[in-house]
């Protein structure tokens, strides 16, 4: 397939591939090399990622990665509030497709904690990553067709406080009327400042949703990934 036309801003780096499983391998390499030459910097390092589709051959292929994984700490970008075990549960995809072969020893923080809503479970979720140093080491992001990344979406009315950058915190409860369930997310700040990011994308919409992101760069409440283009931003894009 023809790679994308794109023009994207200068310090932003493009691994355009030919199949998910290609683009899969080659994030998997890139993920591994940074977090073994963190793991000879740091006492542990933070691996963050996305759930969905998209990453299950990432996972796949990262999970046999030969890394010290016991001092690696995993966690979601953001989780629905539902129970491990449902199907829309993305720590039950991250339990069941990362952390298995080589990197089963890592340790995984957890945004669901008990409590029936996100709001209910928020501080048990602030004591669980209080566990995890900031800045993140790597982070794995996914993109919505509505530019929403992570739980960031564009209709949430949280979203204007999970967006500032001058908020201390960490996580926070998300209430987007276009989706199912309610949500916890990491905050834009939280997520921004990490050492190395990587947009993973699949289909040709998400290359039409870059297009439309990049034509409005300032307008992150309308399309929250926006706040990710910039330079130091690796983007895996596969058919």
């Amino acid at each position: 397939m023809k790679t994308p036309d794109i023009k994207l801003p200068a310090g932003v780096r493009a691994c355009f591939g030919e199949t998910p499983e290609q683009v899969a391998a080659e994030l998997a390499d890139a993920v591994s090399r940074f977090l073994e030459q963190r793991l000879q910097e740091a006492s542990r390092a933070s691996l963050v990622v996305s759930g969905g589709s998209t990453p299950l051959p990432f996972f796949q292929a990262l999970s046999e990665k030969p890394l010290d994984w016991s001092r690696v700490d995993v966690l979601l970008a953001d989780e629905r509030w539902v129970p491990e075990g449902d199907p829309a549960s993305n720590t039950t995809l991250v339990r069941e497709n990362l952390l298995r072969n080589h990197a089963a020893a890592a340790r995984f923080l957890s945004l669901k904690q008990p409590g029936e809503t996100p709001e209910e479970g928020l501080e048990a979720v602030r004591r669980e990553l209080g566990q995890l140093d900031l800045p993140i080491d790597v982070l794995i992001l996914g993109m919505g067709n509505d530019g929403h990344t992570a739980s960031l979406f564009p209709d949430a009315p949280e979203l204007p406080g999970a967006m500032d950058v001058s908020s201390p915190e960490i996580v926070a409860a998300m209430t987007p009327p276009s989706q199912a369930q309610r949500r916890i997310t990491l905050t834009f700040p939280a997520l921004s400042g990490a050492r190395f990011t990587a947009l993973h994308l699949k289909g040709v919409d998400k290359v039409e949703t870059l297009r439309v992101a990049l034509s409005e760069p300032e307008d992150l409440l309308a399309m929250p990934i926006r706040g990710f283009i910039k330079p130091g931003l690796n983007i895996f894009w596969s058919p």
